[in-house]
């Protein structure tokens, strides 16, 4: 089985090589987001949990623009912006507004779901497809909109 690890320490080697700081300093951060996991936890992280891993980065980049932006710090926002496309190198191929839609409403459907108190129903079928994929606050969102009727 081919490990994403394996894949993102091969592109910090080729980062190193082709002098490509920038790039090289997020693939360091990822791996030291991992190794502090398997550290911590007496484990190898298998491909899935390293997804979650990155998925969560992207998380915390997403919520730190969010903050640089209303404090009028565009120099901050621009270096968040692309680790977050180096981080998305290594997600799997991020779904379109309309997969995504049609994932919704498929698992509303699938879920009997009827109300808002329904959510977390709908929210269980899909976080396990979207892992990586997708931004979750933004499924969310259309979750809560397909459930409102």
């Amino acid at each position: 089985m081919d490990l994403l690890t394996d894949r993102i320490k091969e592109d910090m080697k080729a980062s190193m090589k082709g002098g490509d700081k920038a790039r090289l300093g997020v693939i360091r951060l990822i791996l030291s987001a991992i190794k502090q996991i398997e550290v911590d936890e007496r484990i190898q992280l298998d491909n899935e949990r390293t997804i979650l891993t990155l998925d969560k980065m992207l998380k915390q980049r997403r919520e730190s623009i969010r903050l640089f932006a209303e404090a009028g710090r565009d120099d901050l926002v621009a270096i968040e912006e692309a680790e977050i496309l180096v981080i998305q190198d290594f997600l799997p191929q991020a779904l379109t507004e309309q997969e995504i839609d049609a994932m919704v409403s498929e698992a509303v459907t699938e879920s009997g779901a009827e109300s808002i108190k329904d959510m977390g129903k709908v929210m269980a079928l899909l976080k396990a497809k979207m892992q990586g994929r997708a931004d979750m606050s933004v499924v969310s969102v259309k979750i809560k909109a397909a459930l409102a009727g």
